[in-house]
């Protein structure tokens, strides 16, 4: 017997179960084809005729339904049955009852309650600026204490009809707010529909505030929002910054968007000479803000810029000599430090393609820096030590020497083997150590 096409009920919502599992987000925003269409899979005469008894179940389930949406029926006129009425197809209107199919109206109830709150922020932060027109930071607004952030009338349960909408956004706040249709939601939609209500609050203070405070200029731990707090904006700091990009339509990280002050950039400096270490009281290890760094009275020989921190602590006393350490690409910073300049500089990265790419950025701040054991005898003396490079920088590199982009090139072209690299930390400590020491000779 060939196999029933007759869709019941319980096929129907696993059906849906993976359409709203797919859609959700993207119904949220407005998309999706409606009403949409079931077949029921009508079945034949021949079908009817072998298994009458199966077929008045399956009518009788969708004569009985009770869930949204509207079944179609059809007649069929058989020689052998007569004339028969058989549900042809369902169709559902809207996701709301694709979400009354699989359990889940509460969750679109609220999704779409709180998308519409966030659709009726502002466009712009008030008293927006552009970062390129900012001169002095504005003035730190006073810490107010804010009594509540929740909306008078937002405690509309999570399973009221759709319909109560017109008691959460007033008609008055959306010609002041005009709704963003444009925002993109979807991809909150689990956070939307599951989130605590002080959660989604807090999320709402925040748009808020820093939409009234564009350049406030203060650190986050500072923001005057009731339970919202650093550790609040690390965990939802991905969703903050993309509504406040859709919000503002344009790029950029947090601090740049919501005229935060940022963390200083801290650099990490050893001084490998005790007699240079007198100027500074005393201290050979320090972590400071990059300004403060070249405010030091330092007058060293020989400047070394590491990649590997490890490499820079294992540094024993070198004349005349400070190592920088642990910069990865930030090697900006360099450039506002006075004292490097006209100092011998020599850069020991990693031999493989990002080294090589590190280098060439740096030398765009500090001209004449050179490369330290990033040649190809040391490549080709540590071959066991070799292993693979995931992801190769691919250039063009407009400042390496001849030699450098010869081993460059050799290394993006396989030259020696695939995408190997050979890492800083796994050359022998004797080997680059007596290669450092025949750079702590009278500075050229």
């Amino acid at each position: 017997m060939p196999p029933s096409r007759r869709i019941d009920p319980a096929a129907v919502a696993a059906q849906l179960t993976r359409r709203w599992r797919n859609g959700r987000g993207s119904w949220l925003d407005g998309g999706g084809s409606w009403p949409l269409q079931l077949l029921l899979g009508v079945p034949t005469e021949r079908e009817t005729t072998r298994d009458i008894a199966g077929v008045r179940a399956w009518i009788a389930q969708w004569q009985h339904i009770q869930r949204p949406g509207e079944v179609i029926w059809t007649e069929r006129q058989w020689p052998g049955l007569g004339r028969q009425r058989l549900p042809e197809r369902l169709l559902l209107p809207d996701p709301e009852a694709v979400a009354g199919w699989v359990g889940a109206q509460p969750a679109w109830h609220l999704a779409r309650l709180r998308a519409m709150r966030l659709r009726a922020l502002p466009r712009a932060p008030a008293g927006w600026v552009d970062a390129g027109e900012r001169s002095q930071p504005s003035p730190v607004p006073a810490l107010v204490h804010c009594t509540s952030l929740v909306h008078p009338r937002a405690l509309v349960h999570p399973t009221a009809p759709i319909s109560d909408v017109a008691g959460f956004v007033s008609e008055s706040d959306l010609q002041v707010k005009p709704p963003r249709a444009d925002l993109s939601l979807g991809r909150h939609f689990d956070w939307l529909a599951n989130t605590a209500e002080a959660d989604f609050e807090r999320l709402l203070g925040v748009l808020h505030w820093l939409g009234d405070h564009p350049d406030s200029h203060l650190y986050i731990r500072q923001l005057p929002i009731p339970g919202v707090d650093s550790k609040w904006i690390a965990a939802n700091r991905a969703r903050v910054l993309d509504l406040l990009r859709q919000l503002y339509r344009r790029d950029g990280d947090l601090h740049t968007l919501a005229g935060l002050r940022r963390e200083p950039d801290l650099l990490r400096l050893r001084i490998l000479d005790p007699a240079l270490c007198v100027g500074v009281a005393g201290l050979s290890d320090i972590s400071a803000p990059i300004s403060e760094i070249a405010a030091l009275p330092l007058q060293p020989e020989r400047v070394f810029i590491v990649e590997n921190l490890q490499t820079g602590l294992a540094m024993a006393d070198l004349a005349g000599s400070v190592c920088f350490m642990a910069r990865g690409y930030a090697v900006e910073a360099f450039a506002a430090i006075p004292w490097l300049r006209a100092r011998p500089c020599h850069y020991w990265g990693d031999l493989d393609t990002h080294g090589f790419a590190i280098l060439n950025r740096l030398r765009h701040h500090l001209d004449d820096v050179r490369s330290l054991l990033m040649d190809s005898d040391t490549l080709l003396r540590h071959r066991p030590l070799w292993h693979h490079e995931e992801n190769q920088a691919t250039g063009p590199l407009d400042r390496l020497t001849d030699q450098e982009q010869a081993v460059f090139q050799g290394l993006l072209l396989n030259r020696w083997g695939d995408r190997l690299r050979l890492e800083q930390e796994r050359i022998a400590w004797s080997y680059a150590w007596k290669q450092v020491e025949h750079l702590a000779g009278p500075a050229q």
